[in-house]
């Protein structure tokens, strides 16, 4: 009865820090972890929302893995690949894997798990399956968000060599897929700017998910204007 309780708690909490999605889709879809959730109404896809303008719906929550074998877990957001609503969307926007390594194998020795999520072939694995579904099921451009290099010693500095090394394959699987986009919030995170992290140097501070926010809205907007120009051209 206990654990039915905090089950129940837990899913109280979850439903109302998620957006409820839109019957049959929408613009923006954002699915994944806590690094996407942080901050509360500041978080990265209401930055992104007031950015572009445009209608985001977040379905991220913290403490989510990209694979969870928990049936219980997954089916109240811990799984990002469960996530997903269905329905057509003009975007999906992705992030995952750091819970992944840290429930699976300690940070430690992961490297069947960095293969699990994505194949030495960059191919294979339940990242690429996962994001050629979306591209398949919701007619999306796909966007895969890379993290950042926490600030000092956080709880995760021990995943940053496999995380890296996953991202590199993402960014390789990307470049050879239309509609799917790696795009990587080191990008615009100094890991010296203390001022861009909350006080576990891990997750975002207000400032650093206004960063990351606005740097991923810009990226959106120009890759729907490159678009347009190439069909424009033809």
């Amino acid at each position: 009865m206990r654990k039915l309780i905090i089950i129940l708690a837990l899913f109280t909490g979850l439903t109302a820090c998620t957006d409820t999605a839109p019957r049959g889709g929408g613009d923006i879809l954002v699915l994944g972890d806590s690094i996407m959730a942080w901050n509360g109404n500041a978080a990265i896809p209401d930055v992104i929302a007031n950015q572009t303008g445009r209608s985001v719906t977040s379905r991220a929550v913290p403490g989510a893995q990209f694979d969870n074998g928990s049936t219980i877990a997954s089916a109240v957001g811990f799984d990002i690949q469960q996530q997903f609503p269905g329905g057509r969307w003009n975007w999906v926007v992705v992030n995952g894997g750091a819970n992944d390594l840290s429930a699976d194998c300690g940070c430690g020795a992961c490297g069947a798990s960095v293969n699990a999520l994505i194949g030495p072939d960059s191919q294979s694995g339940s990242i690429p399956a996962f994001l050629q579904k979306l591209r398949a099921q919701t007619g999306a451009q796909v966007m895969w968000m890379g993290y950042y290099a926490g600030s000092g010693s956080g709880s995760f500095a021990g995943c940053r060599d496999d995380l890296v090394e996953i991202e590199s394959r993402i960014a390789t699987f990307a470049a050879n897929r239309p509609g799917i986009h790696f795009v990587d919030s080191e990008d615009v995170i100094d890991r010296g700017d203390r001022g861009l992290f909350s006080g576990d140097n891990v997750h975002p501070s207000a400032r650093g998910s206004a960063q990351i926010g606005a740097y991923l809205a810009a990226e959106i907007t120009a890759r729907e204007n490159r678009s347009q120009i190439r069909a424009g051209s033809l």
